[in-house]
């Protein structure tokens, strides 16, 4: 079981969205505590909200029950909110913040096997900080076990003096934590139910606490401030691009490399310095990403190079080329063995295998077939400005430059379109269409607007 406190304001923020909504490697701050604790297999978790409560239910959905912290009276008031969900339940419960993204599944699996192995009542994740001002100390007795947690404020010197802190998490037994909560009390200058004082009441009934100490003190951040968001943020892409390179994906540069946590990279992949893969992106193996390309929420299957372009929503078979500076946006599929060049937008259109739109065109609400060529500066005039309509380009057409393709309409299958054109109408397989005015040159004409033009001129 687990219980999620994230009912705070989060004022620090200075933010209109509430705190743990807040994105670390494109994912609300709640939703990595939350995606960790499905990872250790916690069978029920309750989320204790209150400030922004229908934004997180909107976000989490089904992925949790949920508590109401109506007024914000401290820690312990706020997990005491779940006891009519869970307050009944015997077994292990995790406390655990929604401003924590970075506590990882390994750091919270042990500690739980010590609270299990050493049958406490209590277990707390601890950290070593070279600077622990402002934290609570644990202050462990001499047989290592916790004998308390001291606040700063009530810091003695030689207490003060100790690096291990408290990082906010803990294992419970449940009945032992509601039983130890009934008996909290709110006597402190903020008038607040700490949970900390829990830790107290077990250790004053001979009860055992222990204390796990994390090996990466980083994972006990709490994001408080903005300034915080942007330290998670960067421990957090570091984490995600190491585990990528361990995976078998070459990161040329890492430290400019922005990958959010829901995407996947296959083994032998290249990722050059500027990229930004984001949301639910899915890349194949022995492709080449990058530079500064940006891809989001798409598929791309093996062996495929995207260079300098921006993807979003888009769909790239395999041995497909994407750029530079190409767009592919939300409905793009792109076959395999298609080139797709230099300042091409792709829009909701399907390209089948061996096309080619190598440069500076515009095909949107399209279903183009294999092997065609499509020229430079053709354009599917899709938008009338009442209704998106259709154009079909047959299996081996060629498209000449500058045509246009006055949707809806059809191009027939090796039918050839030449170049200028404005095609308007139907255009039949193997046919020939050109649709452009006869050429009339007028001899000399020019000079006489050049001599027109430089009489005006010199008249002013």
């Amino acid at each position: 079981m687990a219980i999620v406190l994230a009912a705070g304001q989060g004022k620090r923020m200075k933010s209109k969205l509430y705190k743990v909504l807040h994105p670390v490697a494109g994912k609300p701050m709640v939703g990595h505590v939350i995606d960790t604790l499905k990872a250790v297999d916690a069978e029920r978790t309750v989320v204790v909200v209150g400030y922004g409560a229908e934004a997180v239910k909107g976000y989490l959905g089904e992925q949790a029950e949920y508590a109401l912290q109506a007024e914000q009276l401290g820690t312990g008031h706020a997990v005491l909110q779940a006891k009519e969900a869970i307050g009944a339940e015997e077994g292990t419960t995790i406390v655990i913040c929604g401003d924590t993204p970075l506590i990882s599944e390994g750091t919270l699996r042990s500690t739980m096997e010590l609270h299990k192995q050493s049958g406490a009542a209590a277990t707390i994740l601890t950290a070593k900080l070279d600077d622990p001002h402002g934290y609570g100390r644990i202050i462990r007795g001499a047989d290592g076990r916790v004998a308390r947690i001291v606040e700063q404020k009530d810091c003695k010197p030689e207490e003060a003096a100790v690096q291990e802190i408290n990082t906010g998490t803990y294992c419970f037994d449940n009945r032992l934590l509601f039983e130890a909560l009934a008996s909290v009390k709110n006597d402190n200058a903020q008038q607040e139910y700490y949970l900390t004082d829990v830790i107290g009441i077990l250790t004053g009934l001979g009860q055992l606490v222990q204390g796990y100490c994390m090996k990466d003190s980083s994972e006990s951040i709490g994001v408080n401030d903005r300034v915080a968001l942007a330290e998670a943020e960067r421990y957090m892409r570091e984490r995600i691009n190491r585990e990528h390179m361990l995976n078998g994906v070459t990161i040329i540069d890492a430290t400019n490399t922005y990958i959010e946590a829901d995407v996947k990279i296959g083994a032998d992949t290249v990722i050059l310095p500027g990229t930004i893969l984001r949301g639910t992106t899915v890349i194949g193996e022995d492709c080449t990403i990058g530079p500064q390309s940006e891809i989001i929420n798409s598929t791309i299957s093996d062996s495929v190079a995207v260079k300098q372009s921006v993807l979003d929503s888009a769909i790239v078979d395999s041995e497909a080329s994407v750029g530079p500076f190409a767009y592919l946006r939300p409905g793009a599929k792109i076959g395999k063995h298609v080139k797709i060049g230099d300042f091409v937008e792709i829009k909701n259109a399907t390209l089948g295998e061996g096309s080619k739109v190598s440069h500076l065109s515009y095909v949107g609400d399209a279903i183009v077939g294999t092997n065609v060529n499509i020229g430079c500066g053709a354009i599917t005039v899709n938008y009338d400005g009442f209704n998106k309509s259709l154009t079909e380009i047959g299996d081996d057409a060629f498209v000449g430059s500058n045509v246009n393709l006055i949707a809806p309409v059809k191009i027939g299958k090796g039918a050839y379109v030449v170049a200028g054109s404005t095609i308007t109408h139907e255009v039949e397989e193997g046919d020939l269409a050109i649709a452009r005015q006869r050429q009339s040159n007028k001899p000399g004409y020019a000079d006489k607007i050049k001599a027109r033009m430089k009489a005006k001129k010199s008249g002013q």
